[in-house]
C-alpha cells in the first residue's frame, strides 16, 4: 500500500508539502498541487484517516448503537440518521447489539476507542451497567426512542403514551369494548408508556380491561404471534392493540391461521408505521410517525451538539403521533354489517 512518502517521491517534492496539499494546512502553488494529485491517482494512495483525525481533532464519524437491526423500525431509523449525517460530511458506524446488553456495552467501548465525534443510542432495555457507562461519556450524544434514566443527553422520541392512547381511542370510537393489549417487554420504558396510554383511554371510556387480555411479548412478529395464539383460543376480544407493528403482523398471522377475519371479526392496530405494515394483508392500521424523519432529527441535533458542545441543557424533541388508517380496523362485529 502506498504511503505519503511514496507520493512525495513520485511527485519530486517533500512529504510535508504533500501533507499540506492533503490537509489544506498551507497554501501550495497550482503546479505543485497538480503534481501531488497526479501522484496520488497513479499510486491509488488512500490518506490515513487516523493521522488526519489527529491533526483535525475530528474523525467525521458518528457511532450508532441499535438493539436489533433486523427490526424494520431500527433499519428505517438508521437510514434517516445516515441520510442526515451524510449530507453534512459525516459517516456512520452502525453497531447492532442483538438485544444483548453485554454486546451493547462492548460496542460502546469500541466506538469510543475509535474517537468518534458523536454517538446516537437506541438502547436495549434498562441495563444499569450501560447507563453508568453512558452517564460518564463525554462525547456528544443523542438518545433515540427510549429515554435513559440518569443519562444527561439530548433526546428524540415519539410520544409513546399519547400514541397508544390514540390507538386505543380509535378502537373505542369504532364501538369496541372487549379490547386486548399485547405490549412489548415490561422492563422497557417504551412498553410501559404505551401500556399507560392504553389504560388511560379505557379509563376515560369507563372500560375495565380484562387482566387475562393484557399480555407482554418481545417487540417481534414471533412474540405477537405467540401471544395472539393464547388470546384467540378461548373467549376472544373483538380488538387488539399491538405494542408495535411487528407484534401486529404476528397477530394478523395468528388470526389468519384460525380463519378469523380481520377486520370484520377482529380489529388489529399497531404502532410505529414501519414501511412493511402497508404491504401485509390486510394492511395494518397503526399509530404513525416518520421514522426516517425521527432519525434525521437525531442526526441534526447531534451535529448541532458537536458544533456547540456547551450549548446548554440537554434538549428533548417529542414527536407527535397520528393514526394511519388502513384495512385492519373496523366497527365491532355486531356493528360491522350496519357500518358497511
Amino acid at each position: 500500500m502506498a504511503t505519503i512518502k511514496d507520493v512525495a517521491a513520485l511527485a519530486g517534492i517533500s512529504y510535508t508539502t504533500v501533507s499540506h496539499v492533503l490537509n489544506k494546512t498551507r497554501p501550495v502553488s497550482e503546479p505543485v498541487r497538480l503534481k501531488v494529485e497526479a501522484a496520488i491517482a497513479e499510486l491509488d494512495y488512500v490518506p490515513s484517516a487516523v493521522a488526519r483525525s489527529l491533526k483535525a481533532r475530528s474523525t467525521a464519524t458518528i457511532g450508532l448503537l441499535v438493539p436489533n437491526s433486523v427490526n424494520p423500525y431500527f433499519a428505517e431509523l438508521a437510514r434517516g440518521i445516515e441520510d442526515g449525517c451524510e449530507r453534512n460530511g459525516y459517516c456512520v458506524i452502525l453497531c447492532n447489539s442483538d438485544d444483548n446488553p453485554q454486546k451493547q456495552r462492548s460496542y460502546l467501548r469500541v466506538l469510543l476507542e475509535k474517537r468518534i465525534d458523536g454517538l446516537i443510542v437506541a438502547s436495549v432495555g434498562e441495563d444499569r451497567d450501560l447507563l453508568d457507562s453512558l452517564a460518564s461519556v463525554r462525547t456528544p450524544m443523542v438518545i433515540v426512542d427510549r429515554a435513559l434514566e440518569g443519562v444527561a443527553a439530548d433526546l428524540v422520541r415519539i410520544d409513546h403514551e399519547q400514541g397508544a392512547y390514540l390507538a386505543t381511542r380509535h378502537l373505542l370510537d369504532l364501538g369496541h369494548r372487549d379490547i386486548a393489549c399485547i405490549g412489548g417487554p415490561a422492563s422497557t420504558s417504551v412498553a410501559q408508556l404505551r401500556l399507560a396510554g392504553f389504560h388511560r383511554a379505557l379509563a376515560e371510556a369507563g372500560v375495565t380491561p380484562r387482566q387475562d387480555w393484557l399480555l407482554s411479548s418481545d417487540f417481534t412478529s414471533l412474540g405477537g404471534y405467540a401471544a395472539a395464539a393464547l388470546l384467540l383460543e378461548g373467549e376472544r376480544p373483538t380488538a387488539i392493540f399491538a405494542g408495535n407493528d411487528m407484534i401486529g403482523i404476528g397477530v394478523l398471522r395468528a388470526a389468519a391461521e384460525r380463519n378469523i377475519c380481520v377486520p370484520s371479526e377482529l380489529s388489529v392496530i399497531g404502532f410505529d408505521d414501519i414501511q412493511i405494515s402497508q404491504y401485509v394483508f390486510p394492511a395494518l392500521t397503526t399509530v404513525g410517525q416518520s421514522i426516517r424523519e425521527l432519525g434525521e432529527n437525531a442526526a441534526e441535533l447531534l451535529l448541532r451538539r458537536i458544533a456547540e458542545p456547551l450549548r446548554g441543557a440537554p434538549e428533548q424533541r417529542i414527536v407527535a403521533p397520528s393514526i394511519v388508517l388502513r384495512e385492519s380496523t373496523a366497527p365491532r362485529p355486531d356493528l360491522f354489517n350496519d357500518y358497511r
